[in-house]
């Protein structure tokens, strides 16, 4: 499908060649020019709430949290790069509530999860992404997570359904993977 993408006073809308809209995800009722760039992402993105964490408790799902804001050149990269890949977002939908929330408008969230990826990884910046159990305590965290791994970094690599190996946490540690049984892979640089 070729899409157009045209900019709106809600970001970025994409529009099929057969005049249908993709439908938004729940951040499409955000106030956030952030939050709104990334509603009609692939992603089912959550805002930050407690319909979110109760979603993620009854279903007893991890929570993806990812954090940026509107003027991050590499936020903008990690969604083009990962958040806007079909295979990566299936598995997101599929293993975890994914939850976004920009920074401006919520710096007392950004304040507690950088701590916490600070502190384990010895790293911050944005887009800062922390994996929470439902009752929010942070297990796993790092900031840009391209889909291949660049020096210093970390990657979320995809791969097609029959080579799944898993999701794994960035471990903070060069050359190591951690993996799991879904096809989403986060390689440390």
């Amino acid at each position: 499908m070729l899409w157009l993408l045209g900019a709106t006073s809600l970001g970025c809308v994409g529009i099929g060649d057969g005049g249908e809209s993709p439908m938004p995800n729940r951040l499409i009722h955000e106030q956030s020019p952030y939050l709104l760039q990334h509603a009609y992402n692939p992603v089912d993105w959550h805002p930050w709430g407690e319909e979110s964490f109760a979603k993620a408790r009854e279903e007893d799902k991890p929570i993806f949290l990812s954090i940026g804001y509107s003027t991050c050149h590499w936020c903008h990269v990690m969604a083009s790069e990962s958040f806007e890949d079909p295979g990566i977002a299936e598995i997101l939908n599929r293993d975890f509530i994914a939850i976004k929330v920009d920074r401006e408008e919520r710096p007392d969230i950004d304040r507690i999860y950088m701590s916490f990826v600070q502190a384990t990884s010895g790293q911050g910046g944005w887009p800062l992404n922390v994996w929470l159990t439902p009752d929010l305590e942070p297990f796993s965290g790092e900031h840009l997570l391209p889909t291949t791994g660049r020096p210093r970094t970390s990657g979320i690599q995809y791969r097609p359904p029959a080579h799944r190996r898993g999701l794994a946490a960035g471990t903070g540690e060069d050359n190591r993977t951690r993996r799991s049984d879904s096809g989403l892979t986060l390689r440390g640089g």
